[in-house]
């Protein structure tokens, strides 16, 4: 190993390990790393530019802003209670309904201000007909997080793939191309938790009871571990209707999505536009725009980026996936999409899933290039697998607010979450097959 490769491999186990044991906010680890590769001249200072330009941020950051305007003209606190007249008209399937709303929304929007909304929401409901809000919350966090896989701008974890994999020469994907699998996979998913939650449920010990919507909001504000980001608190206050801001942002960002779905121009290019436009049309302010960006989500990003860059330049990545691959190369090539997708699932439950992406992506690459055959499908299966995090209370935000809001023992994500993933897993190696030919 050379200098730059040693450096490398040395940020690299830092960072896991930090992530693993819980020793910062994930935004400082990953820019610890960025600064340390950039000091001791891993990376140089144009590279480092050039990750905080990428594609993957301006799109988020930007959706991040029309996503936030919405909110603010309480378009979405609308709906929700919308919904509250129905799940009381008809039962547990409108509570069903909301849930599977809620997923939908997920495609397009974040779904941790979905989530802090619904939440609450969902579990006085259930409470009003007499149903256990255990039934509901953890699936509510799960469709969420599988309404995400629907679309390229769905989930970061998606657009750092699509990044990843433009730097490795591949071309970009398009904002539906992995619709398909993950309509296919959310679905899978989704009738699983209708027909099982409730009888895996019965197995864990008596109903807790209920934290109240402020401390379950106070205990994500904190952070229950450092690999999780976000602060719900800015999608707590329940905000009236304001129909002209609302209906301004909705039609800007359904523009959006039109404009980047006829590739018009790219989803970075859209998103950026659309955010800029609704400054200028007054419908959100400049401060209101910044404070909806989430930089603790983008600096993490951008950290991973940089790190990314840094495998791929002293080699290092190379030389790993040449290993790695080497071990696979005479493997079927489903039998390679399989094994992909379980390692993938199983790092993103330990991982920030920004952090998975930048470690698998580039091996996906390489597994597809030695075997001969399209990276599109390995690559597909990082993205869905890099959010299938379900076994654990602590693998993504959404399931860290209902595990306090419902709760919930650690077990009782293990006895729902874990037949998810395995469930999910065949449904998506499936979709995958029949939608991207290897």
């Amino acid at each position: 190993m050379n200098y730059d490769q040693l450096i490398t491999l040395a940020v690299l186990a830092a960072v896991i390990w930090a992530f693993v044991f819980d020793k910062g906010r994930a935004d400082v680890i990953s820019l610890t790393g960025a600064a340390i590769l950039l000091i001791t001249g891993v990376v140089r200072p144009v590279e480092v530019q050039g990750a905080f330009a990428s594609p993957a941020i301006i799109a988020l950051a930007s959706l991040f802003v029309i996503a936030y305007a919405m909110e603010l003209a309480g378009l979405l606190d609308a709906a929700i209670h919308k919904m509250v007249a129905l799940c009381r008209r008809v039962g547990a399937f409108g509570i069903w309904v909301l849930i599977g709303l809620c997923g939908a929304a997920s495609a397009f929007l974040n779904n941790t201000p979905i989530v802090v909304l619904s939440a609450p929401v969902v579990r006085d409901v259930a409470t009003s007909l007499n149903l256990p809000p255990k039934r509901f919350l953890m699936p509510l966090s799960y469709v969420a997080v599988l309404g995400g896989c629907c679309t390229l701008i769905g989930t970061s974890t998606n657009l750092l793939v699509d990044d990843m994999a433009s730097i490795a020469g591949q071309p970009r994907f398009g904002l539906f191309e992995i619709t398909p699998v993950g309509v296919a996979v959310a679905a899978t998913g989704g009738l699983y938790l209708l027909l099982f939650t409730d009888r895996l449920l019965k197995r864990s010990t008596a109903e807790a009871e209920p934290e109240t919507t402020a401390k379950a909001v106070e205990l994500v504000e904190e952070g229950m571990t450092g690999s999780q980001l976000g602060s719900a608190q800015a999608f707590v206050e329940d905000r009236p209707l304001r129909p002209w801001k609302a209906a301004l942002s909705a039609a800007v960002f359904l523009a959006v999505i039109l404009l980047a779905s006829l590739d018009v121009a790219p989803i970075a290019a859209c998103a950026f536009a659309g955010a800029v436009l609704l400054i200028l049309m007054r419908v959100i302010t400049a401060d209101e725009a910044y404070a909806g960006l989430r930089p603790d989500i983008l600096m993490l990003i951008a950290g991973m980026i940089v790190l990314g860059i840094a495998l791929d330049e002293s080699g290092l990545a190379s030389a790993a996936t040449g290993r790695l691959v080497g071990s696979l190369d005479r493997l079927d090539p489903l039998l390679a999409l399989i094994i992909l997708y379980g390692a993938t699932l199983f790092l993103t439950e330990l991982l920030s899933n920004a952090t998975v992406a930048v470690l698998v992506t580039p091996v996906a690459v390489a597994l597809a290039e030695t075997l001969g055959v399209s990276p599109r499908p390995f690559l597909v299966a990082v993205m869905i697998a890099g959010s299938a995090a379900f076994a654990t209370p602590f693998g993504y935000q959404t399931n860290t607010l209902v595990y306090q809001m419902g709760g919930y023992s650690f077990m009782d994500f293990v006895r729902v979450g874990l037949p998810l993933n395995l469930v999910t897993w065949v449904a998506a190696v499936v979709a995958i097959t029949m939608t991207f030919p290897f």
